[in-house]
């Protein structure tokens, strides 16, 4: 309920911004001002040319139809003829300019969104459908290429001609003007109050378009876990069901613009009927030319097409306001994690020492409840923590906390004894190297994906990660070596060879700080071998904090750290946590024990 009202308050502010929301883009325009100078001088030029058309017409018929001489007739054709070339040109010349500011305005507005939310805190994303902001991405920002381009010079273009055929239909006939202008306001009404009625509605069917974009993009993205369900059909039926809801909402919206425009159409057709009826009577009383009444007649149909126009116009700039205030949203939308205005700078030191203390913290989308609980850890420069406890003690959130993408709810968190919200979070992360449980693998080749972690990096430097990493094998094994594609999320590569790229890519970064999430999860045990003797060394000499439920691993690190519900509840060495028969005993003869019974089944 509570929902329910909110929607219909933000539709109700909605409808009372009209066509506010395109104001925002006014800056986008004004970076190109003699593109738009040129636009509004061609535009203008060819109001012009089609206003002079009348004229020539209405001097044609009263004085070459009125004469004997034929050439008067042929002089009068040629200056039409003139004209209408003129006015081809001018067109022309308006429709490349307004369609090249409608394109780059939207390619500078896609650039700064997308730039805008690479800096948004990862906060954002645990609220934020990935579909949905997509559709705002490419959908919205097409039809504000088309708002900026054809439809905003065709607004201008209907608005000057209408300004200029009304003063040249009161110059031609006052009384007859009369009747034309006193149907505008019967025009004007509808066009106001239906033209916020079609925004609104355009609003609702681009959020519900937006809506199947994100589902059918998630489902896409899960194409083998959907079809190993067998999930085909129900997929279908709840994306048709998505689908046809954008369909009733874009109908509803195209019903209300079907209003507008026969409103708009009838008014203006019915009054230029009875100025044609009144205009032929005063022709035939003598009181006015034929010539006048053709000019007039052909200044009055100006008018009324321009003022249809606009009714149309009005709808597309509607449309166009919706997604426009859709961007802007996004735009307006503040990183939750940013650099102070004075940020600090961590010493360089090697041997870089780290600092939680009193530090507890809770996800936003997890009802405020608290992940971690005070803690309080002190990691000296060099050396290998440890940390190991049950699924959702908050393992990774320490991880999360260090890499600053969250702040810590209370308490603070330090690197050389700089407290981490007075660091800029770049000169922070640059620091960090990470290699977590999932590794993140982008649709492009081999050698990019390692020298993700050192943008501009040698083929050399790439190869030497590689082998560190035992995964240069495997690589030069491939059709077209480290140039080989990965595929979407590295869908052509085997868990392993996805973690000993991941791998790599922080060999390769060379960071004073290693964090190692569950990095040989995904290993065979002769792999695990190999990268793990990797991983010794490329520890050596770095802070390393390792999550692991492995004893292979956690036995090698200085200190070993329990957790359990968001709390430390035991440090020590391995031998020390076993003696003390706490959970970390537990833990490892629970591996233990499965380890045994490995070895037992594959010996039988």
């Amino acid at each position: 309920m509570a929902k329910a009202e909110t929607d219909k308050q933000q539709d109700t502010a909605a409808s009372n911004k009209s066509l506010r929301p395109l104001s925002r883009l006014i800056p986008y325009l004004s970076r190109y001002k003699g593109m738009v100078s040129g636009a509004l001088m061609a535009l203008v030029s060819a109001a012009v040319f089609t206003l002079v058309l009348p004229t020539a017409v209405r001097q044609m018929i009263d004085r070459g139809f009125g004469g004997d001489n034929p050439e008067v007739i042929n002089s009068y054709f040629g200056l039409l003829l003139g004209v209408v070339a003129a006015l081809s040109l001018a067109s022309a010349i308006r429709y490349y300019l307004v369609m090249w500011i409608g394109e780059r305005v939207v390619a500078n507005v896609r650039s700064d969104v997308f730039s805008h939310m690479t800096e948004l805190s990862p906060a954002f994303y645990d609220k934020s459908r990935s579909g949905e902001i997509l559709s705002r991405l490419t959908a919205d920002t097409t039809q504000i290429k088309s708002a900026f381009g054809a439809t905003a010079s065709l607004a201008m273009r209907n608005l000057v001609l209408f300004i200029g055929a009304v003063i040249m239909m009161l110059v031609t006939s006052p009384h007859l003007s009369i009747i034309v202008l006193a149907a505008i306001p019967l025009i004007l009404l509808p066009l106001i109050l239906f033209g916020r009625n079609v925004r609104q509605r355009s609003r609702t069917s681009q959020d519900t378009l937006a809506n199947a974009a994100a589902y059918a993009g998630e489902m896409l993205s899960n194409i083998r876990s959907l079809q190993s369900f067998v999930h085909e059909r129900e997929a279908s039926k709840r994306f048709a069901s998505a689908a046809e809801g954008a369909f009733q909402a874009a109908r509803k919206a195209t019903g209300a613009r079907a209003i507008l425009t026969f409103f708009a159409i009838f008014i203006i057709g019915s009054s230029v009927v009875a100025v044609l009826w009144i205009g032929s009577n005063n022709v035939l009383s003598g009181t006015m030319t034929g010539g006048e009444l053709s000019q007039f007649l052909l200044y009055s149909i100006l008018a009324a097409s321009s003022l249809a126009g606009l009714s149309e116009v009005w709808g597309e700039l509607s449309l166009a306001a919706g997604a426009a205030e859709r961007l802007s949203e996004l735009l307006e939308v503040k990183p939750q994690i940013a650099a102070p205005i004075a940020p600090m700078t961590i010493p360089e030191l090697r041997n870089v020492h780290l600092s939680f203390q009193d530090t507890s913290f809770s996800y936003e989308t997890a009802d405020d409840k608290p992940v971690l609980h005070e803690i309080s850890l002190t990691i000296q420069g060099g050396e290998t923590i440890a940390i190991v406890g049950p699924s959702g003690a908050g393992k990774s959130t320490l991880f999360h906390l260090l890499m600053r993408f969250y702040d810590p709810t209370t308490g603070r968190i330090s690197m050389n004894d700089v407290k981490l919200k007075d660091v800029d979070p770049k000169d922070l992360r640059q620091r960090i190297a990470l290699v977590p449980q999932d590794a993140a693998i982008f649709a492009a080749t081999i050698a990019d994906n390692i020298a993700y972690g050192k943008p501009g990096a040698s083929a050399a430097e790439i190869e030497a990660a590689a082998r560190a990493a035992s995964a240069h094998d495997f690589i030069t094994a491939m059709t077209d070596g480290y140039q080989t594609m990965a595929g979407e999320r590295g869908v052509t590569l085997s868990g392993g060879q996805k973690q000993r790229i991941a791998i790599a890519r922080a060999i390769l970064k060379d960071a004073p700080v290693l964090l190692l999430d569950e990095a040989t999860s995904a290993l065979d045990a002769e792999s695990e071998h190999l990268v793990q003797s990797a991983l010794d060394q490329l520890m050596q000499g770095r802070t390393t904090l390792v999550i692991a439920h492995r004893l292979a691993t956690v036995l090698k690190a200085d200190r070993i750290v329990v957790m359990e519900a968001g709390r430390i509840v035991d440090i020590g060495t391995h031998s020390e946590l076993v003696a003390r028969k706490g959970l970390y005993a537990k833990l490892a003869q629970l591996q233990f024990d499965a380890g045994a019974s490995t070895q037992r089944q594959t010996a039988s």
